[in-house]
């Protein structure tokens, strides 16, 4: 059972399932709805995490992934897959529940989960699934209040998405070339993918600043010009560490990402 947990991609499923919840209750819905729009997003979490461990169990052998357990032998590639399945059902199923627009909105964000674990992680189309499933998120959770999302919260999640895949990407463009893997951000190398990275997640913060109704809030001034002022003091950390690794980088692509999850959490319900 463990071994099945370790291969959702825990850290990154529960950040978007808590999120999710947390915006749930922010645009308005009842803990009882809010639980089921949680629980749609975090069967969806675990059916992308389960599919793409199932499909790179050989790559990540090959690479000699410890800390994967398809590729250990610790869980079986078809007990992944049927686990899958099961997960990618229970979403559909779960957003049933919620209405038609929600439900193809979660749709819509499953597929491109599943869509990047193949084939598109290999292409030059590697953002786009990224840039779907995180557009699709926010729009799932006001469809199902129901309300029309506005168009500036669906940019903000599709720009956040992009943004996360590139920078996710770069401290393992190395380890993943040697598998096989091309995508976009491989094929721009190490330093145009950072440059991509920071600013879509720059231009995510931005829209969530401007894009609600009325003047922007000096909360919101505030929290773009810190992700302005900390991502070229990561990129400046790198270049005088030792450590040869994106290190800080990454971490201040991690504390932009979150400034725009608080900005998200803090909108209220979207006008």
């Amino acid at each position: 059972m463990f071994a099945l947990i370790r291969a959702t991609h825990p850290e990154p499923a529960a950040a978007v399932t808590v999120a999710t919840g947390l915006l749930a209750l922010a645009v308005g819905h009842p803990p009882g709805r809010a639980a089921v729009v949680t629980a749609t997003v975090a069967a969806s979490q675990l059916a992308v995490g389960w599919s793409n461990d199932a499909l790179d169990a050989g790559r990540d052998a090959a690479a000699g992934r410890a800390d994967k357990p398809a590729a250990t032998g610790a869980v079986r590639r078809r007990t992944l897959a049927a686990a899958a399945v099961v997960a990618a059902a229970a979403t559909l199923l779960l957003a049933i529940t919620l209405g038609g627009p929600a439900t193809l909105a979660a749709a819509i964000g499953l597929a491109g989960g599943c869509a990047y674990n193949w084939p598109l992680k290999f292409t030059v189309l590697s953002p786009l699934p990224y840039a779907v499933s995180f557009a699709a998120l926010p729009a799932f959770v006001v469809l199902a209040l129901p309300a029309t999302p506005p168009v500036w919260l669906v940019v903000a999640g599709g720009l956040l998405g992009a943004g996360a895949h590139f920078a996710n990407t770069v401290p393992d463009l190395a380890d993943d070339a040697a598998t096989g893997v091309r995508g976009l951000p491989h094929r721009l190398g190490s330093a145009g993918s950072a440059g991509v990275a920071g600013g879509l997640l720059l231009a995510a913060t931005g829209v969530l600043v401007v894009g609600p109704a009325g003047p922007p809030s000096w909360v919101g001034l505030a929290a773009l010009a810190t992700a302005a002022a900390v991502l070229p003091a990561g990129w400046y950390a790198d270049r005088r560490s030792r450590l040869g690794r994106p290190t800080y980088q990454f971490r201040a692509f991690l504390v932009v990402a979150l400034v725009a999850v608080g900005l998200l959490l803090a909108s209220g319900m979207p006008q």
